[in-house]
């Protein structure tokens, strides 16, 4: 399957799961393909057939974007360079999740979580130990017992009732010993971080030289910006006070411009974000709902109010 049907695939797959989903983000380089909205989930996702080209860097703007777009990063692919990804297992990527279009389907059309990871050294689940240990004393089974049964160290057994996570082998053990599910779901959603590395967020790269006069300005006027390396945009700026987040883009007003800012509408209408384009000379207001502002224009803001002010006149601002 080419790349293209595969995306087609999965945004008509999002879609019937009740998504409203972005424009595709057709620009180079690109950290992510879509975006997608659900009530309160927000998902950014790349869609791939071999999970090896996703990169750390790549990674890193994900996890970034996910953090101050309020999302969770994602990706969808197909195999890896040895095999085809197993069905209802969650792979991870650079601290990224990674779910094969079947494991997708499941989980956001059929409302079936995953309940298998991958890691170095296989495939693991989440044991619930409040219900293991809860099995275990009803059954008047001591730790050492339970422990020999395993092949384990007792306190091997009281780190899965104190919610250390095992392997499937030892998973279909304790279930065939005290019967019922002992398991808990991989939460994709939260960007599943009891089970991938607890690195903490990578940090902003440097904002590029000719971008610096543009989001200098929304820095003076109160947004805490961060720069981005791979988005259809050059940054996100976020008014804690406010809880406003604004997508910005910067280039010369070319039909390249009018592309991105098409895209950023689309994106800002998923995740509920303004979008602003900075351009040295414009020939129209906005491009659908992204506002298109001079330089100069930009440069006279004297406060958030004066820009919001600006905006206002321009395009229509996403609901908060």
């Amino acid at each position: 399957m080419s790349r293209s049907a595969l995306i087609e695939n999965v945004t008509a797959m999002l879609a019937d799961a009740g998504f409203s989903v972005s424009d595709r983000c057709a620009t180079r380089p690109k950290s992510f393909d879509v975006a997608a909205r659900r009530g309160e989930d927000v998902v950014l996702v790349k869609i791939l057939g071999n999970i090896d080209a996703f990169d750390g860097e790549t990674g890193a703007e994900m996890r970034r974007l996910g953090s101050h777009l309020q999302a969770t990063p994602l990706v969808i692919g197909l195999r890896t360079r040895d095999e085809e990804l197993k069905p209802g297992v969650v792979y991870f990527r650079h601290g990224v999740p990674v779910l094969s279009p079947d494991t997708a389907m499941e989980f956001f059309v059929e409302d079936v979580p995953p309940l298998i990871y991958a890691a170095p050294g296989g495939l693991y689940v989440n044991i619930d130990g409040d219900v293991l240990a809860d099995r275990r004393e009803n059954e008047d089974w001591s730790l050492g017992r339970l422990a020999g049964e395993l092949g384990v160290s007792r306190r091997t057994v009281s780190k899965y009732e104190n919610g250390m996570n095992a392997s499937i082998e030892v998973a279909m053990a304790l279930e065939e010993l005290f019967g019922g599910d002992l398991t808990s779901p991989v939460s994709v959603m939260d960007g599943a971080e009891e089970v991938r590395d607890a690195d903490p967020t990578p940090e902003d790269p440097e904002a590029a030289p000719e971008d610096v006069p543009v989001l200098s300005v929304l820095a003076r006027v109160g947004f805490e910006v961060h720069p981005t390396v791979r988005a259809p945009f050059k940054a996100v700026g976020e008014d804690v006070s406010r809880a406003d987040r604004l997508l910005t883009g910067h280039s010369s007003f070319t039909e390249a411009a009018v592309k991105r800012a098409r895209i950023m509408s689309s994106l800002g209408e998923v995740t509920r974000t303004r979008a602003v384009y900075v351009v040295d000379e414009a020939s129209r207001e906005s491009v659908d709902d992204t506002a298109i502002v001079e330089r100069e224009e930009l440069e006279e803001v004297e406060d958030s109010e004066d820009l919001r002010d600006l905006l206002a006149e321009r395009g229509s601002p996403q609901e908060a």
